[in-house]
């Protein structure tokens, strides 16, 4: 048992990291708070259709198509603190004038801005956290990122939800501001001279020396040349295809069969928020050798399974079963964010770490243009319970896939990280 306490405390002793994990999770507990005022000041008080609806993730994934690779290179160029920093206050200053938005007309084009602040925002902070803790730690800070991430699902929706019952969406935009200007002073509480220090003991990478289009060029070819990292992206993005179809049409479908409970949409993503939490601390105890395809085919399968689910319920159902399903799907979130964060952080090396995430949130981001609307279209024409049932088997079937061919998928080799560390140098 003191073992096990020395070992789970060790990341926790570094100082520099703990801060910047602070920020972190006051910043991820906000955007929570503010998500789900945003989807109920436009379904519910606005009314707006599912067309509209699928509005909101298109502004929010265009920045990430058009900013995404070149945020990855801004990260792991420029000084990844102060960019952070940047990011935070701008978004914070963003956030009160989404709080003023009197349309969608206003509100989209503030929400993409906003977006395209955590593009550049989100490549600097995996990078950071590779470039703070050891290899060994890597997992724990996965675990750890995930943890708040999930644990904002559960706290920010049900005080969102508490919130919305007895105050207006635009209070919930007031307190994401806050809580932007918070994580802002937290970074500023961060020393430079920590991230300077983490430089200087890569002496050898040049990456100050080298054009910034040739640095583009190199995190994509690295990206296609690792057999086990472009099957990862390529399954993440079968995955976000079908997921983002019915992403923003959770208000939709909760309309139908809950028109007078605007608050039911919060409890499900609390219990999805909760299941996550739990399936996150379990998988940060397990030490055995993680197989990609196994986890990441079961969460699909877990999340498909769940959304299916959600499509078979019937107006007026037990809010039981609404929590029970929560749970689940959040269960297959959790095992599904944290594995494949740890893959890529895992077998990238620590100079490209922030290029991979750009890449990923531009592979990502495009998906997130033609899903939603496909979803809005077809969620429109055919009724939200049918289109979520689909979904939901397609889900089953890609994750299935995984679990069947995890092996050839994702071969078991060394270390792609280690297998690229000249990557720079033969620049």
């Amino acid at each position: 048992m003191e073992q096990s306490t020395k070992q789970g405390n060790s990341l926790l002793h570094n100082k520099t990291y703990m801060r910047v994990y602070s920020a972190f999770a006051t910043a991820s507990f906000g955007d929570w708070f503010d998500a789900l005022a945003i989807q109920v000041l436009v379904g519910y008080r606005w009314q707006a259709g599912p067309l509209m609806l699928a509005l909101i993730p298109v502004a929010l994934a265009l920045p990430s198509i058009l900013l995404g690779s070149i945020a990855g290179v801004a990260a792991d160029r420029l000084n990844k603190l102060k960019l952070m920093r940047i990011c935070d206050l701008l978004t914070a200053l963003l956030t009160l004038l989404v709080l003023f938005a009197p349309s969608m007309v206003w509100l989209l084009p503030l929400l993409a801005l906003r977006s395209a602040l955590s593009t550049l925002n989100m490549p600097a902070q995996q990078s950071l956290t590779r470039s703070l803790v050891r290899e060994d730690q890597l997992l724990q800070a996965s675990s750890l990122n995930g943890l708040v991430n999930q644990g904002s699902k559960i706290a920010g929706p049900l005080l969102g939800g508490l919130a919305l019952a007895f105050l207006t969406p635009q209070w919930c935009i007031l307190l994401n501001a806050l809580l932007r200007g918070c994580s802002y002073l937290l970074l500023l509480s961060v020393k430079n001279i920590h991230t300077d220090e983490e430089d200087s003991k890569q002496p050898e990478a040049p990456e100050d020396k080298i054009p910034l289009h040739m640095m583009w060029r190199e995190g994509w070819s690295f990206m296609l040349r690792s057999r086990l990292l472009l099957n990862t992206m390529l399954f993440g993005l079968a995955g976000t295809l079908v997921i983002q179809v019915v992403d923003f049409q959770f208000t939709s479908l909760f309309r139908v069969f809950a028109p007078e409970r605007e608050s039911l949409l919060g409890w499900m993503v609390a219990a999805a928020g909760a299941g996550a939490v739990l399936i996150i601390l379990i998988l940060n105890k397990l030490t055995s050798e993680i197989r990609y395809g196994w986890r990441l085919g079961s969460a699909c399968v877990l999340i498909g399974g769940s959304i299916a689910a959600l499509g078979l319920l019937q107006p007026g159902a037990s809010i039981i079963w609404v929590l029970l399903i929560g749970f689940v799907l959040g269960i297959g979130n959790g095992v599904y964010m944290i594995t494949f964060n740890y893959c890529l952080q895992k077998e990238t090396p620590p100079h490209m770490t922030g290029r991979i995430f750009g890449i990923q949130n531009t592979i990502l981001g495009t998906v997130l243009i033609v899903a939603p609307l496909l979803g809005g279209l077809l969620v429109q024409y055919a009724g939200p319970a049918r289109i979520f049932v689909n979904i939901g088997l397609l889900l089953l079937i890609l994750g299935l896939t995984g679990v069947a061919f995890g092996r050839q998928l994702w071969p078991v080799t060394g270390s792609t990280a280690e297998a690229a560390q000249p990557a720079v140098e033969s620049s």
